[in-house]
């Protein structure tokens, strides 16, 4: 059987490489996008390039009629999902909690936890024995990311709950359910918090007194997706230099 995987937000950052290095490994690898098409084409041009099939698909993952038609396109190109990435996420501006509005908490929640619900929900309806899903958290849930994204950082401990639950209702039909925890990790996301050179200004802080890359994180969760994990599931991985 083919191993068709699904990453959400494949197009940049923790996704993208994600993408690329399952792309070496033999997946047929579907990069989701919502809004940068450029990107995610990139992408699956990489992939081709080096001898994998790749396909960029455009879906919302907060919606869920466009989840749907997202997987049934998948299905009727490469088969259906095997493995799925739920790396797709959104954060904004530093800010403290008072200063959080309801619909920029809401927004965050949409994306980050029901994003996640609804692409699981979905690829479990076909999803086979040895199937695994990754969920790409964050340390944030375990910090709660004070003065800058507590609003992220509880959607990531809710992405937590829903790994460790989901593992636990879906063992018994052999499929794995893991998560990856990136810390600081060099990806264009800190330019959408308004921070560009965050790492650099944290990196010190950090055990191992640098930040991460979008690569390294990747590796985690290609061996997580792996038959070489077998025997894993439930279990988070702290990808975050000691922190």
């Amino acid at each position: 059987m083919d191993k068709v995987v699904l990453v959400t937000g494949g197009g940049r950052g923790i996704g993208a490489a994600t993408s690329i290095l399952l792309g070496q490994q033999g997946y047929l690898v579907c990069v989701n996008y919502r809004k940068d098409r450029i990107s995610a084409e990139r992408i699956v041009s990489e992939i081709q390039a080096q001898g994998g099939e790749a396909l960029a698909v455009q879906a919302d993952v907060a919606v869920e009629e466009q989840v749907t038609a997202m997987f049934d396109l998948i299905a009727n190109t490469f088969g259906h999902v095997t493995h799925l990435v739920n790396n797709a996420g959104i954060l904004f501006t530093q800010s403290k909690l008072s200063d959080i509005s309801v619909e920029r908490f809401e927004r965050v929640l949409q994306t980050n936890v029901i994003g996640c619900f609804l692409c699981c929900k979905e690829a479990l309806k076909n999803m086979p024995e040895s199937g695994a899903i990754v969920n790409v958290s964050s340390a944030a849930s375990r910090t709660g990311a004070p003065n800058e994204y507590v609003d992220y950082a509880a959607s990531k401990g809710a992405m937590d709950s829903l790994t460790k639950g989901l593992s636990l209702e879906v063992a018994t039909r052999g499929i794995r359910v893991n998560s990856v925890r990136p810390g600081c990790i060099y990806t264009e996301m800190h330019k959408d918090g308004g921070e560009p050179n965050r790492v650099n200004r944290l990196a010190s802080k950090i055990p191992l007194q640098r930040g991460g890359t979008a690569e390294e994180v990747a590796q985690s969760i290609a061996w997580l997706l792996s038959d070489e994990a077998s025997f894993v599931t439930g279990s988070f991985i702290d990808i975050a230099g000691g922190l």
